[in-house]
C-alpha cells in the first residue's frame, strides 16, 4: 500500500508516519523521496537483516552511499525498528544519534559512515570481497547510489574491478533522475554492462518491478538495478 504525504509525493503507507514525524515542519527536496520505494522494497522484501541480528556475520549488508538522502533511509529503519520512533524527533539535533549522513557507530543497522559522495560502491566492493574471502557465499551486499556519483572516479574503478572479479555477491542500486553531468553512451546500465555486470533498468516507483530487478543477479558476475525517477523526483 502507498500512500501520500502532504507534500503529495507518494510513499509506502508504512513509512509515512515515520517520515512526516522526521520532516516535523521541515521540506523534503527529490533526494529524500526518490530513494524511499527502493529503500522499503529491499528492507521489506530482500535483505536478511533485522534488529535482532544487525551483527550476525551471516547478514546481508546494506550500504547507503547516497547520503544526503538519510531522511528516507531514517524513516524506513525507525518503521521496521531499528530505531526507537522517539529519535526522529530531534533528527539533526546536537544530541541526536541520526546526523545529516548516517553513522554506524550510532545508528543500529547502518554499515558505513557516508559523506561526500562516491565513496559507497568501492567500499560495497571492499565488504563483498571480503565476505567471499571469509567464504560467506549467502551473504549480499547491496549499495544504493545516485547517478551523479557516477561522475566521481572511485566509482569507475570499482565498476571496473567488480566486474573484473566477478564479485557475484554485489548489487548496486544507481537511482537515475538525469543529474549526472558526464552521463554515458547508452545509459546508466551500459556504463556496468561493459565492464561485465548484469543490468536491469527499471521503473524506480514500482515495487514489483524493483523486487524482480534486484532478485534477478546471476551466480558469477556483479549486479545493477538503473531504478528510474522521472522529473528529479
Amino acid at each position: 500500500m502507498t500512500t501520500t504525504t502532504a507534500t503529495a509525493r507518494p510513499v509506502p503507507g508504512p513509512v509515512t508516519a515515520p517520515l512526516e514525524r522526521l520532516r516535523a515542519g521541515r521540506e523534503f527536496g527529490p533526494n529524500v523521496y526518490s530513494t524511499v520505494d527502493v529503500l522499503w522494497v529491499l528492507y521489506d522484501r530482500i535483505l536478511r537483516i533485522a534488529p535482532q541480528i544487525v551483527d550476525d556475520p551471516e547478514r546481508d549488508r546494506f550500504l547507503l552511499s547516497k547520503g544526503h538522502a538519510v531522511a528516507g533511509y531514517y524513516a524506513v529503519l525507525a518503521a521496521k525498528g531499528f530505531v526507537p520512533a522517539a529519535w526522529l524527533d530531534d533528527q539533526g539535533g546536537p544530541d541526536s544519534r541520526l546526523g545529516d549522513h548516517p553513522d554506524r557507530l550510532l545508528v543500529p543497522g547502518v554499515e558505513i559512515g557516508s559523506g561526500s559522495l562516491g565513496h559507497g560502491l568501492g567500499l560495497g566492493v571492499g565488504t563483498a570481497l571480503g565476505l567471499r574471502a571469509q567464504g560467506r557465499t549467502d551473504s549480499r551486499v547491496y549499495v544504493l547510489l545516485g547517478d551523479a556519483e557516477l561522475d566521481e572516479g572511485s566509482n569507475h574503478e570499482a565498476i571496473a574491478y567488480a566486474g573484473a572479479t566477478g564479485l557475484a555477491n554485489l548489487t548496486a542500486i544507481v537511482l537515475d533522475n538525469r543529474s549526472a553531468s558526464h552521463g554515458w553512451p547508452g545509459g546508466v546500465a551500459s556504463r556496468f554492462t561493459v565492464n561485465g555486470w548484469t543490468a536491469a533498468t527499471v521503473d524506480g516507483r514500482d515495487h514489483d518491478a524493483l523486487h524482480a530487478a534486484l532478485t534477478g543477479h546471476q551466480k558469477h558476475r556483479p549486479h545493477v538495478v538503473v531504478a528510474v525517477v522521472e522529473n528529479g523526483e
